[in-house]
Formats: C-alpha cells, sequence, structure tokens
C-alpha cells in the first residue's frame, strides 16, 4: 500500500505559506449577516488554520507569511506563539496593509456563507526577499495555499519557496484552497495552479476546484479517475478529491483508490471542515500510517469541526480526535466512515 516517505532529521515537521487573517463568527445564529450583531474573533486563513491544526495534533509547524503591523497583526501572532508555532518567518507589513477580514454568515446548519474584506491584504504583500531558503530547507513538508497565487508579490514568494523545497526534496503539500474574492479571471486560476500542481506531491482540493485549476487544460471537466491519472502523471503520489457531504477519495501513485464518507454529527456551519481535514490527514502521512487511515483521521477531525464555533480555536487534539472516532464505531458501526 502506497506510503509517503519524510527525512526525519528536519527540524519542523510541516512550515505552511500564505493566508493569516481574522474571522469573525456570530454568535447569533441561524439569522442573515445583516441581521447579526455579535460576534466572536478568531485566527483564520486556511493555512494558518493548518498550522494552527498540525500543532494541536502534536506536529512542529512553522509558518511563512506576511500580518499588518497593527492590533489584529499582533493577536494572530501572538494565537501562533500561544499554540508553539514557530514566528520567525512572519514578516509585520511596513506599508500600511491590512490583516484580511472574514465575515462568516451561519443561516443554518446546512447554509453558511463567507464575506471577506481582501483589499490591501498584508498576506498577498510578501515578497520573495522574505521567504528564506535555510527555513524551508529543515522542513519535512511545505505547505503552499492557492490563494497566495492570486496576486503578486505573494505569488512569486510562494512560486520561490516551490523552487527552494524541490531543490531540497522537501514534501510539497498543494491545498488548492480558492476564494473567489482575490481572482479575476479563471484563466489565471488555472494558470499558476497548474504550474504548483505539476510539481507538488500531495494534491488536496474539492472537485470544483479541480475543475477551476483543469479549466483550460481539457475540454470538457474530467471525472475524478481522469483528474487524478493526471496529476498523478505529473509526479504527485496522493491527489485528494473531496465531495463534501458525499465524503472523498485519495488515489496514490501505485494506482489504488481509497474513500471516505463524513462521520455523522449536528453541523453548526458549513465550513472549517476542510482545514481540519487537511490537518489530521497530514498528520496520519507523518506518521506513517495507511491512507484509508489517513483519510479517516482527517474526515473525523472535519466532523469536529462543523460541530464547532470556530476554526483554528477548536482545532482538536490527537487523543480528542481518536476518542471522536471511538465513540462514533460504537455508535453506529466499526466502518461508519469508510467508503
Amino acid at each position: 500500500m502506497h506510503k509517503v516517505s519524510f527525512d526525519q532529521s528536519k527540524k519542523f515537521d510541516i512550515i505552511c505559506v500564505g493566508r493569516i487573517a481574522v474571522d469573525f463568527n456570530p454568535v447569533d445564529l441561524n439569522q442573515p449577516l445583516e441581521s447579526s450583531t455579535t460576534f466572536k474573533k478568531y485566527l483564520g486563513g486556511s493555512p494558518a488554520n493548518i498550522a494552527v491544526g498540525m500543532a494541536r495534533l502534536g506536529k512542529k509547524a512553522g509558518f511563512i507569511g506576511k500580518v499588518s503591523n497593527d492590533q489584529m497583526g499582533r493577536f494572530v501572532t501572538g494565537f501562533f506563539e500561544k499554540e508553539g508555532i514557530d514566528t520567525s518567518q512572519v514578516c509585520i507589513a511596513g506599508d500600511g496593509e491590512f490583516i484580511g477580514l472574514t465575515f462568516t454568515e451561519i443561516l443554518s446548519p446546512a447554509q453558511s456563507s463567507i464575506l471577506m474584506n481582501r483589499n490591501f491584504a498584508a498576506d498577498l504583500s510578501l515578497n520573495p526577499t522574505e521567504v528564506s531558503e535555510d527555513y524551508i530547507k529543515n522542513s519535512k513538508i511545505l505547505l503552499l495555499s492557492g490563494t497566495a497565487l492570486a496576486a503578486s508579490p505573494s505569488r512569486e514568494a510562494t512560486l520561490l519557496a516551490l523552487e527552494y523545497a524541490k531543490k531540497h526534496n522537501i514534501k510539497v503539500v498543494f491545498d488548492l484552497d480558492y476564494r473567489s474574492y482575490t481572482w479575476k479571471y479563471k484563466e489565471e486560476i488555472a494558470l499558476y495552479y497548474s504550474i504548483v500542481a505539476r510539481r507538488s506531491d500531495i494534491l488536496l482540493g474539492s472537485r470544483e476546484e479541480f475543475d477551476l485549476m483543469e479549466s483550460t487544460l481539457f475540454s470538457a471537466k474530467n471525472d475524478d479517475r481522469t483528474t487524478a491519472d493526471y496529476w498523478l502523471s505529473c509526479g504527485n503520489q496522493i491527489v485528494v478529491i473531496k465531495h463534501g457531504k458525499d465524503g472523498s477519495t485519495a488515489y496514490t501513485a501505485d494506482g489504488e483508490s481509497f474513500t471516505i464518507k463524513p462521520f455523522p454529527v449536528k453541523s453548526l456551519k458549513g465550513f472549517g471542515g476542510g482545514d481540519g481535514y487537511a490537518s489530521a490527514f497530514i498528520c496520519g502521512l507523518l506518521e506513517n500510517w495507511d491512507i484509508i487511515d489517513c483519510l479517516e483521521f482527517g474526515s473525523a477531525s472535519a466532523a469536529m469541526l462543523v460541530a464547532s464555533h470556530a476554526c483554528s480555536e477548536d482545532m482538536p487534539a490527537f487523543e480528542a480526535v481518536r476518542e471522536f472516532i471511538k465513540t462514533k464505531k460504537a455508535e453506529y458501526g466499526e466502518m461508519i466512515a469508510r467508503g
């Protein structure tokens, strides 16, 4: 069964690159955003959430990014430091940039939306001179986020990080992480996503995100098997395609595939699960588990996150995920999440 090998001599288990933001989630639930008056503030941004998730699971995480030179910037770096995430490569913006703000709308457990303010965003001002080759070469994994490719100079900084990782044989995880607010044209999404995807080792994304990446490559939309085979042929070892409530499948370079279904939970919101999924799945890879066990661990973390109010703040610890799986299997049967 296919497994990914990592250099155990590295200082960091994972270094994430990209968006650090602030989320405001409504406390007064099940109503439109315009009617919400009370919010809780959390660290946000997909790669930042994944870094927190990895730290909660006992892994050593670092981060390459940029934050605003104000109270919000200090809030997110302080949160990282409290979680034990290395912030030595988190830069402070010097031209008045703002941290990205996300206001979420929770209309119902099944219906949520996100309103992002990405104008003059600090994370997108990260430039190539602020990306350290020495830092990257000391990690087992470099995680790149699709959102970091949306604008310059963050785009070039991300591509340089990719080059450093490939130079030093660091495994690259590419989380497609599409957010519409920053991109202008679907063609540029396909162009820059495919540049990174062709050189990554592990791809994570939804069916819709893969369709965006492939929009200029193929004349018609692919099915999952065709999509996976193409990106595996480019050199990826694992391609994970997610279908939300319909589950997800991991395709591996040896031709196998493994499917997982969501664990049943009483959902509170419709977002946040993907970051918990990614961190727990990657944790499983680092633990040298079989792929199906990595998927199960990821699916469990995702279920826990959609049942909670926050994303970063509620990332579960290793034993909490284990206990969740044990409890659900006792209630629903051993094969509850397996496809």
